[in-house]
């Protein structure tokens, strides 16, 4: 049987789950999105997550056609019709049905849009050996152009870094911004560990807030880890103890090479490995 997906109203089997052609999401990459996991049945950081939905939305003038506690009941009738017990969650809300032009205001309606399955970004051996990835020549969208902070389903641009990974054999690339600082992976935030002190861009270089990140700063710090938000440089990385990226669907995943270099040991490291300890407990506590 196939998945059961929101849709507006209610639930439709997969097979039934159809968007207008004319929709401006699919048209423009028009609307915001949110990648959430579920735990043991749970549904994690989903306030946080809907914190976020909102304030992208609100971003680009985006009118969600449902209260956020609503919302929220949505999301976990989803993952029970689905039976979800280890799961990701996509929540997309889109500009709605529009005509082919770029005006937003003939779109009369959002439409809300919630899929509940299965996920395994990395294959599991990878968390014991670590990835390797090189640097991106895909520049990262200047900040000032769209906000790193707008979640929005326009990933073009993080979606040609990744093809560049994908060309050289690997399934992650670091990106840059216009200055030359690390913004993130393609989907992902990153950490570097140097001198016993966790080191990882600041929002303003072009990184979305993750909320994976939010949590692992939380964790780091609470036991006894500084943790200190600065511009990167590509010698930052090459010269790190430990790489780490954290993101909803890779959760804690190790780095042991860039561009060819070796990072620390080539294996992930005794922090990286601790964080990840830290985190899988917590999301199951």
């Amino acid at each position: 049987m196939g998945l059961k997906i929101w849709l507006n109203d209610g639930l439709v089997e997969e097979s039934e789950a159809k968007i207008s052609v004319f929709d401006h999401g699919l048209l423009y990459g028009d609307g915001v999105f949110e990648g959430i996991r579920v735990y043991d049945g749970k549904v994690f950081e989903l306030q946080s997550h809907l914190e976020r939905l909102y304030r992208s939305a609100r971003a680009i003038r985006l009118s969600l056609p449902v209260a956020m506690e609503t919302l929220a009941d949505q999301v976990r009738q989803t993952v029970g019709a689905n039976e979800i017990n280890d799961g990701y969650i996509r929540l997309l809300v889109t500009r709605g049905t529009g005509t082919l032009g770029l005006n937003p205001l003939v779109c009369k309606q959002a439409q809300v849009i919630i899929i509940a399955d299965e996920i395994e970004l990395y294959p599991r051996e990878l968390y014991e050996k670590g990835l390797r990835v090189i640097s991106a020549n895909t520049m990262r969208n200047h900040p000032l152009t769209v906000s790193p902070q707008i979640k929005s389903l326009n990933y073009l641009n993080n979606i040609l870094a990744k093809l560049e990974a994908l060309d050289r054999g690997m399934l992650e690339a670091i990106m840059y911004n216009h200055m030359g600082y690390v913004a993130e992976a393609t989907g992902d935030n990153v950490f570097l560990v140097q001198n016993g002190r966790l080191l990882t861009p600041p929002v303003e270089a072009g990184s979305l807030d993750g909320i994976t990140r939010q949590v692992v700063i939380r964790l780091a710090r609470d036991n006894g880890y500084e943790v200190v938000e600065q511009n990167l440089t590509r010698f930052n990385l090459y010269d790190a103890e430990e790489i780490f990226l954290t993101g909803t669907a890779a959760e804690v995943i190790g780095i042991v090479e860039i561009d060819g270099r070796q990072v620390g040991s080539g294996k992930p490291g005794p922090v990286t490995m601790e964080l990840l300890e830290k985190f899988e407990a917590y999301v199951r506590s």
